[in-house]
């Protein structure tokens, strides 16, 4: 019996330290768990890992060729889809510097029409090599300086004509002759037609195209200076006669000049406002200014009040050279109206259906 207890005694001994081993291990892990539940909820909410998203963008390769010999003058490469043309032209003058962007014309065929700068490059893009065909523009000029040029010329030369200098006219006559009062009211409203031009070029006039051949702007001024000092010259010559009708035709011709010049700048004005309104294009509306009412029967009124101006100044001087530059202004100004009316019916047909171009009816 004692035997039997001696050697069941260690077996009794192990089984409480077993016991009290096992418990102990359980404390242990229930005390990590409860100080990694601490750790969960002080660090917040557990985040998956984020997958990275590569996102690819594709390149394109801007192949410029000679328009004439075809051949390769250059590879625009890694141009973003997003770029525009003006873009392109960029990096291409800074790959040949001697084409700055301006003069470089691209287009997708060799007789195509140029494109604009603000084309955006994935548009054009069949695969991701576009193949474009250069041409050098020539030297431009920005048209603010074209019309400034163009218009300074004129407002000069006639003054220069007014003051009567002796090297244009015999010193002599000059003195002895009298100016009619049509002399002074001739050169006032000349003037003012060209300063017109001006400030409108400054300060109404919003110009999109950017640039224009030198070339276009030396036509432009051989033409209104030439014209200029053909019609001053006559006009202001000592020899001058006054108009057939006297004080009468001078006056109604001047009256409706100063019209069709207030009805110029109005409509002029109202044509910027709608350009850059920032609203939704529309063709422009008759307004409570009754210059503007001209929009209910043509869809270039700016054209017609030009004419008119002309053709009240030929009227007020009743001379040949005015006759002759306002019946090839009636021309030109009939040319731009067609064509710029069918601009108009591409966009506001409704609007502009009934309308006639320049002048009602026939136009």
């Amino acid at each position: 019996m004692l035997r039997r207890q001696k050697l069941g005694a260690p077996e009794h001994k192990r089984d409480p330290a077993a016991h009290g081993g096992t418990l102990s291990m359980s404390h242990n892990n229930t005390r990590s768990f409860f100080n990694f539940s601490q750790l969960v909820l002080s660090a917040g909410h557990l985040k998956s890992p984020s997958v990275l998203k590569h996102s690819k963008i594709t390149y394109f390769e801007v192949e410029i060729l000679d328009v004439q010999s075809k051949k390769q003058i250059c590879i625009v490469d890694k141009v973003p889809p997003s770029s525009t043309l003006l873009d392109v032209k960029h990096k291409f003058h800074k790959a040949c510097p001697q084409w700055y962007p301006s003069r470089v014309g691209l287009q997708l065929e060799r007789n195509g029409p140029y494109l604009k700068d603000s084309v955006n490059i994935q548009s054009l893009a069949v695969s991701s090599i576009i193949t474009l065909y250069f041409t050098d523009l020539g030297q431009q000029v920005g048209w603010t300086t074209f019309f400034l040029t163009e218009y300074t010329g004129p407002l000069l030369i006639y003054l220069l004509f007014y003051i009567r200098l002796s090297t244009i006219y015999d010193q002599v006559e000059s003195t002895k002759n009298f100016r009619h009062p049509v002399v002074h009211l001739a050169c006032f409203c000349h003037c003012l037609h060209y300063i017109r031009h001006l400030l409108e070029t400054l300060f109404v006039h919003k110009f999109s195209g950017g640039h224009t051949p030198l070339k276009n702007m030396i036509k432009g001024c051989a033409f209104y200076w030439g014209f200029t000092s053909w019609i001053a010259y006559y006009i202001n010559h000592p020899r001058y006669t006054p108009p057939s009708f006297g004080h009468r035709q001078v006056s109604l011709a001047a009256l409706g000049f100063l019209m069709c010049e207030a009805g110029n700048h109005f409509i002029n004005v109202a044509l910027a406002h709608q350009n850059h309104s920032g609203s939704k294009a529309c063709f422009p509306s008759p307004t409570y200014n009754p210059f503007t009412w001209l929009f209910l029967l043509v869809s270039c009124p700016n054209y017609t009040y030009e004419v008119g101006s002309w053709i009240s100044f030929t009227v007020m001087t009743q001379t040949l050279p005015v006759g002759i530059f306002a019946f090839l202004m009636v021309i030109q100004m009939s040319l731009w109206a067609q064509k710029k009316h069918k601009l108009y019916l591409k966009k506001f047909y409704p609007e502009v259906r009934r309308k006639a171009a320049m002048i009602p009816i026939i136009f």
